[in-house]
């Protein structure tokens, strides 16, 4: 906890702006961080704790801004577990939203389908997935629960 509360009193420090809405941006969708009105912008190498993006592409910059005059803030490229993370780090910026007062997370990714009729750049709401790290009791909820 205390590690998130550091981040986040980090962040709040040099931010103007008091997200309630955060957008995880997968590939493709980066460049929605770029459109944002009064904009804050930190690369992620300079944010205490946060681990680093390493996929190509992957910009690895946090923005804070208005959105439609919405408070959000953007995480342009994320960090995944196949980079070598363990999932406590994959959702290490979830937890530093949270103490920064974010109440919507949306988070983007490519996700492909098999329904023929499907195009690229079609929105898919995607409910529930099977996570087969899940059933080999890797998940970032496991261990005891932290009220805070």
């Amino acid at each position: 906890y205390e590690v998130y509360k550091e981040t986040a009193d980090w962040l709040r420090a040099r931010a103007a702006q008091r997200p309630r809405i955060a957008i995880i941006c997968g590939s493709g969708l980066g460049g929605l961080a770029d459109v944002l009105d009064n904009r804050t912008v930190f690369l992620y190498e300079d944010i205490p704790h946060f681990p680093r993006s390493t996929v190509a592409g992957h910009v690895g910059r946090l923005v804070f801004g208005e959105l439609n005059g919405q408070p959000c803030v953007c995480m342009q490229g994320r960090f995944h577990s196949y980079e070598g993370y363990s999932f406590s780090t994959v959702t290490f910026p979830i937890r530093v939203f949270f103490l920064l007062g974010v109440e919507i997370l949306i988070v983007t990714n490519a996700a492909g389908g098999l329904n023929p009729h499907f195009q690229v750049g079609d929105i898919m709401f995607i409910r529930d997935h099977i996570s087969l790290f899940g059933l080999g009791g890797q998940n970032p909820l496991r261990g005891p629960n932290d009220e805070r």
